[in-house]
């Protein structure tokens, strides 16, 4: 039984880009490259994900410009890093806006804060325009991180 349809040729913008990441896998992955996770066992360790799960994923955003893979060398051997594009990086105001209403909508078992990093190193709460300076944020300019608190 199919599952879903393949929307890579679809008019309608928001059918194609879910064809790209409509798997909640991806937008994990691409939530922990953008703290900054590079090595496969990395996003493993973070997300709690099954190998071949991991891999396929990884495989399919790389095949679609999500992420680019590059050679570094480990203890015994090369490996492969999972670098984030800039495609990928545009998907942060998408993965703020998810992150918004799951925090307006959920009732999680810890609470996080998240936090846009521009280039000054100014904190904003907004993922498009930096709410200290006032500076627009691009994937060039700003980086993400979060921090748990207590409920």
């Amino acid at each position: 039984m199919v599952l879903r349809q393949d929307w890579s040729r679809h008019p309608c913008p928001i059918a194609r880009t879910l064809d790209v990441v409509g798997d909640p896998w991806v937008l994990l992955v691409l939530r922990e490259a953008l703290l900054g996770a590079t090595k496969f066992d990395e996003f493993r360790t973070t997300l709690q994900v099954a190998d071949n799960v991991l891999s396929k994923r990884l495989a399919m955003m790389v095949d679609e410009g999500l992420l680019t893979k590059a050679p570094y060398k480990g203890r015994q051997r090369t490996h492969d890093q999972y670098l984030i594009t800039e495609a990928g990086a545009d998907l942060l105001p998408v993965l703020n806006a998810l992150a918004h209403w799951g925090e307006n909508h959920t009732d999680p078992p810890r609470r996080h804060t998240a936090m846009w990093i521009d280039h000054n190193g100014h904190t904003s709460t907004s993922a498009t325009e930096c709410s200290t300076c006032g500076e627009e944020l691009t994937s060039a300019n700003r980086t993400y991180k979060r921090q748990w608190v207590a409920p």
